[in-house]
């Protein structure tokens, strides 16, 4: 047992610095954000950026990942960062030079989603030959820990170091994070080496080999679809919140900026539950069940309550056991698919699971606007939706919170069926 911990060492190595410089590029993106909203005053064109960073991620990403077999792990991930340290230099530069405008804010974010799609799966398998099988649920709520560490410090810093030292001193706090984490992982790490296949696999089909994979593997193809699912339902969420409590008497940007952080310190609080907790007897029921208990909790709470307290209450509940399902569902993966495909089946992964993201803003912003705010609009002072869900511009999302629950749940339930044949234990690999 403590000699399998003494073999995590290149793992914290790597999983601190990349946290690190994790932190590093979300501050700039934040830093970036606020900057674009005060040159333009267009909430449009300052969503652009994270439009332009994600669009080539979910694209490229199916393909990405048979580049990423096909090449060395730790140069991907070493020329990937370079890439992405130039880009930042870029930006510092056209700053300085008083010639930075918002096209090449666009176009700098596309190449950085690009670069990103490249890397994550070289990363995701970089983890799995470091980790010892039997550390992988601690290990992946390590992972959530650091993530919601960075959820929860990158707009608080960023905003101090913008104020206080402007735009300039969090890019050269992004570059030096950046500069530890690229040295660390070009002189401190050593990545075991996979076996050497004969003959390289041609491109193409080392792309169909990935979506080959999920074909023939139910459980891991189900667990996608029931993840694009709940994605859906997630990001229509995301973009109903601002709706829910801007224009609330009693909410605005200070209570909006409270009530998110809620979610970055539940998900830090399950992160320690995933990392502390022994391995489940079925994993496929543990992700069902996080997900209907967030799902089927959070949307109600937030469609019926008034007040700051029961919006962060809620955002704690619907969060705290994510990092649960997130580490169950990292155990699966990385046991039951072989790493030498495990960088062409994570990219198609990041292509099915991810996809329904951009939609489901779309079906979140336009649910508030086309149908719920009309709908309330026309509500009798003394009617049942009143009742319910208040009066006003912030009613109507109330009301899409609450249908947004009751898809969640039904999506939750579901898949529950579906899935039900399957189970996954640390005896053996998922299978009916």
């Amino acid at each position: 047992m403590k000699q399998s911990w003494k073999e995590l060492r290149p793992f914290f190595l790597l999983w601190s610095t990349q946290s690190l410089s994790q932190l590093g590029s979300a501050m700039t993106s934040f830093a970036l954000t606020l900057w674009l909203y005060q040159e333009t005053g267009s909430a449009l064109q300052t969503a652009l950026l994270s439009v332009c960073s994600y669009a080539p991620y979910v694209c490229v990403s199916i393909f990405a990942g048979a580049l990423s077999d096909r090449w060395d792990k730790k140069k991907v991930m070493l020329a990937c960062d370079t890439f992405a340290a130039c880009c930042t230099v870029a930006v510092l530069a056209l700053l300085r030079g008083g010639l930075l405008a918002p096209w090449q804010l666009y176009a700098l974010n596309a190449l950085n989603g690009l670069m990103g799609s490249i890397q994550q799966p070289a990363g995701d398998v970089a983890m799995t030959l470091l980790i010892p099988p039997e550390r992988y649920q601690q290990t992946s709520g390590l992972r959530s820990f650091s993530n919601a560490l960075v959820t929860i410090l990158n707009p608080v810093l960023a905003t101090a170091l913008y104020t206080l030292a402007g735009m300039e001193s969090v890019i050269l706090f992004d570059l030096a994070a950046f500069a530890a984490a690229f040295c660390t992982l070009l002189f401190g790490i050593r990545l075991p080496e996979l076996p050497r296949r004969e003959e390289r696999e041609p491109f193409l089909s080392s792309v169909r080999t990935g979506l080959a994979y999920l074909r023939e593997h139910g459980l891991i193809l189900a667990l996608m679809l029931f993840l694009a699912a709940v994605n859906l339902v997630a990001s229509a969420f995301d973009a109903v919140l601002p709706a829910l409590i801007l224009p609330r008497a009693n909410g605005g940007e200070t209570v909006l900026g409270m009530v998110t952080s809620c979610a970055g310190i539940a998900t830090l609080l399950g992160s320690v539950l995933a990392t502390a907790l022994p391995a489940p007897k079925d994993r496929v029921r543990v992700i069902v069940l996080t997900m209907l208990f967030s799902l089927g909790t959070e949307n109600y709470l937030l469609a019926f309550a008034r007040t700051p307290f029961w919006w962060c209450l809620a955002q704690l509940i619907g969060w705290i056991l994510v990092p649960l399902m997130n580490a169950n569902l990292d155990v699966i993966l990385r046991s039951t698919i072989p790493v030498e495909l495990q960088g062409r089946v994570y990219a198609c992964r990041n292509t099915l699971q991810f996809f329904t993201i951009p939609i489901g803003f779309l079906c979140g912003g336009w649910l508030v606007d086309g149908v719920c705010e009309p709908l309330m609009e026309t509500a009798a002072p003394d009617s049942l939706l009143t009742a319910l869900f208040g009066s006003g511009k912030s009613s109507g999302a109330a009301l899409t919170m609450l249908m947004l629950g009751v898809v969640g749940t039904l999506v939750c339930l579901l898949f529950g069926r579906i899935l039900r044949p399957y189970r996954f234990t640390e005896q053996g690999r998922g299978g009916k």
